[in-house]
């Protein structure tokens, strides 16, 4: 039987993710707990037959949820190989999850960066931990960069301390165009200067690519995503050297709307 491939949590990054997979030609479905269409909203049909699931749900409570707790997909895919880790969560947690998920089954982290408009496009960047040959068409269908990290939760670190400069320049970068505002500066004209100078960073360089380029903070968009990877980047702090992240998540949850100017 072939590879069966399933995207669980088919949200603005998973929804384009499972898009490519099948457009690659791979057998792929996906579950989500809200109705969608051609997502199935019945775990037992999802299960049936699964052998890899890639998990792109919000957080570890949500996770918890899928593998173990509400729809307990550990042990309904009774044919289940691999699990591969595609959301953003603490490295800590998911090195535990090897102790709390059978030795037949295959642990890989693979999280991802690019935001909504990459993972559309089939162009995301992948940062993995642990054996990823067998899913590395998976991998090329969904992403254009693929980075290995090394071992189990080595792709998970590696993500949360690039998401926490993508937090730090989304945060100066809302800042700075603040107060080119009051300045009267015109935005188009500092991005576009941004952009080719040092200040250079990915949110003002995609500024209106980017879904969420001008949101305020929510607890549930994906400015509050950024929000809780800062977090998952401070649960592995050395020394207790927790002074500028926790600045930077400060500046991220006081963010407002900003509308086009």
């Amino acid at each position: 039987m072939s590879d069966i491939i399933g995207v669980a949590g088919c949200g603005r990054m998973g929804f384009g993710m499972l898009a490519n997979l099948r457009k690659a030609g791979l057998h792929a479905k996906g579950f989500d707990v809200r109705p969608l269409d051609g997502i199935e909203t019945d775990i037992n049909a999802f299960a049936q037959d699964l052998t890899t699931v890639f998990t792109v749900v919000r957080d570890t409570i949500e996770t918890d949820a899928l593998l173990f707790d509400i729809q307990r997909l550990v042990r309904k895919a009774d044919k289940l190989q691999r699990i591969v880790i595609s959301s953003t969560l603490s490295p800590k947690y998911v090195k535990g999850l090897r102790a709390r998920v059978p030795d037949a089954i295959t642990l890989i982290d693979a999280p991802m960066s690019g935001a909504q408009v990459k993972a559309d496009a089939g162009t995301l960047t992948f940062m993995t931990g642990g054996a990823t040959a067998e899913i590395m068409p998976a991998l090329q269908a969904m992403g254009r960069e693929i980075h290995d990290m090394g071992a189990f939760g080595a792709g998970m670190t590696a993500k949360v301390l690039n998401n926490l400069l993508a937090a730090s320049s989304t945060a100066m970068t809302r800042l700075v165009l603040d107060w080119a505002d009051a300045e009267g500066v015109d935005e188009e004209k500092l991005l576009a200067l941004i952009g080719t100078a040092s200040g250079q960073n990915w949110l003002a360089s995609s500024f209106d690519e980017i879904e969420f380029a001008r949101d305020g903070y929510t607890a549930d968009n994906s400015i509050g995503i950024l929000f809780k990877d800062v977090a998952s980047a401070l649960d592995i702090a050395p020394n207790g050297k927790t002074e500028l992240p926790l600045a930077v998540q400060t500046a991220i949850r006081g963010l407002t709307s900003r509308r086009k100017r």
